[in-house]
């Protein structure tokens, strides 16, 4: 039954304005579904009412015939309602500025337009990071994406080959001043990139007399054409301190350094960041990638007129990477001290979550944006306020960075001791996947009984538990206990 509700839940298109919203007369179902989708269960259960089946004589039909009662049972069975999250305060800030949560946009084609910072703004989200503006002729190539698919036909990785805004700087000092004036509560962080320092020391003055809450120094594009600039800037510490520097010496607003991921140690141009004055890091941006060569015409997605290039990696697949640099960077005792913006592959209030574990006090999203709309706002709201009722945080600054202390280096790891996996019978179907990855990618721990049941031999389990990832029945489970590794 599990298995049923879960691929009915991922047959969903999520459809804008969808039918089956005239079909039931207290609920929203595809509120609640994309709740689901967006590992939120205990918020889909604070959407629906006592008399959620109540339906409205119609003949609008779903056109994917999802079984939605089943999923509305499933949920109101297997869930407790959340009570009392609904005034919690998620408000936080970064370099000083306050935000009403932690949600923003990142750089990037969601926010090139006023359109679209107001649509994001009306949704909730609490500020945007204007697409990077320059004073260069910036020209972009049609298709620019690609994309890898998961089973369910969602990104798991997306690729672009654009650069930056297209519009002047004229007309995006007009967007942030018509966004300040309507929308004063929100923030707006405005991305810049210079080709020298005339360039960065201009753009910083007109940002700043535009009204920008604070300014993001894009170190860090890996599509640019042109020579010193993006992540070329990024992986030259020399550059970051000496622009970082112009910068500082002419705004009188929060910068913040964008690093790029696009190189071995990320805290070498952050350390250079804070020697020109960053009171800030955002990471990560896009890594440099090729998602795939197209078997026919022979040529790498996206193809442009027969042709590719490398293009800039983002979506959930990135989320460890980024997850790596930020727990790096934190960890550092030159960078611990300084304000930090994470962005990498969040999707989820879970995603998020853990980026505020890390030490960040904002997230900036873009993919899942691109795939899902600005609407995800409802579920990262909704999600990080269940979380911090069910943990008992009053304010957000009570979790940011508290699990940075848990990322240590491997050699003083606990190496004394083993945790055995654990098999639940009632849950084992004999597939015998668990014997085959152990057989041949563990250590030869696993042996079946004569009712296709794995048997631990526990003088050669390691307890590595690449058997309890493997185990498409979530049937092992972690042991209660560890014990001394024989020895």
């Amino acid at each position: 039954m599990e298995k049923e509700f879960e691929l009915e839940i991922h047959k969903c298109a999520l459809c804008y304005n969808a039918n089956c919203k005239k079909i039931y007369k207290n609920i929203d179902p595809e509120r609640i579904i994309r709740a689901l989708r967006f590992d939120n269960k205990k918020g889909a259960r604070t959407l629906i009412e006592n008399n959620y089946l109540d339906k409205n004589d119609t003949l609008e039909k779903c056109p994917l015939y999802i079984n939605i009662d089943m999923i509305l049972d499933n949920i109101v069975t297997n869930n407790e309602k959340v009570e009392g999250f609904e005034n919690i305060d998620i408000s936080t800030e970064i370099c000083g500025v306050k935000l009403e949560n932690p949600f923003m946009l990142s750089s990037s084609i969601v926010g090139s337009t006023y359109e679209m910072c107001k649509n994001a703004f009306e949704d909730g989200w609490a500020g945007v990071c204007t697409k990077t503006i320059s004073m260069m002729n910036i020209e972009e190539s049609s298709p620019r994406f690609s994309v890898l698919k998961d089973w369910d036909k969602s990104f798991m990785g997306f690729k672009n080959i654009e650069q930056l805004s297209e519009y002047t700087v004229e007309e995006n000092m007009e967007m942030i001043k018509r966004l300040k004036n309507e929308y004063p509560t929100k923030v707006i962080i405005a991305s810049i990139m210079g080709r020298d320092e005339e360039e960065w020391a201009y753009l910083t003055k007109e940002v700043t007399k535009a009204g920008a809450d604070l300014v993001e120094l894009n170190f860090s594009c890996p599509n640019m054409k042109y020579k010193e600039t993006g992540s070329d800037v990024g992986q030259n510490p020399d550059l970051v301190e000496k622009y970082t520097k112009i910068v500082k010496e002419n705004t009188n607003i929060p910068v913040l350094a964008k690093m790029t991921p696009n190189i071995t140690d990320m805290r070498v141009p952050a350390m250079a960041a804070k020697r020109g004055g960053a009171d800030g890091i955002s990471a990560i941006n896009t890594i440099k990638s090729i998602t795939g060569v197209d078997i026919d015409s022979l040529v790498p997605e996206p193809q442009v007129n027969g042709k590719s290039s490398l293009g800039g990696y983002s979506g959930r697949a990135v989320k460890p990477i980024a997850l790596r640099y930020i727990a790096e960077m934190v960890n550092s005792e030159e960078l611990k001290d300084m304000y930090y913006s994470g962005m990498g592959g969040i999707y989820t209030w879970k995603d998020s979550v853990e980026f505020m574990l890390l030490g960040c006090s904002t997230i900036q999203i873009t993919t899942a944006i691109m795939e899902y709309g600005s609407r995800i706002i409802d579920d990262l709201i909704l999600g990080l306020k269940i979380f911090m009722k069910e943990k008992n945080y009053s304010k957000v600054s009570d979790f940011i960075g508290i699990s940075k202390c848990n990322v240590i280096n491997n050699d003083i790891l606990d190496k004394e001791t083993i945790e055995f996996p654990k098999f639940n019978y009632e849950k084992c179907i004999g597939c015998g996947r668990c014997y085959i990855s152990c057989k041949d990618g563990g250590h030869h721990a696993i042996k079946f009984d004569e009712n296709r049941k794995p048997i631990l031999d526990g003088t050669k389990c390691v307890g590595c538990q690449l058997c309890k990832l493997v185990c498409p029945q979530n049937a092992i489970e972690k042991s209660p206990r560890r014990i001394p590794k024989l020895r």
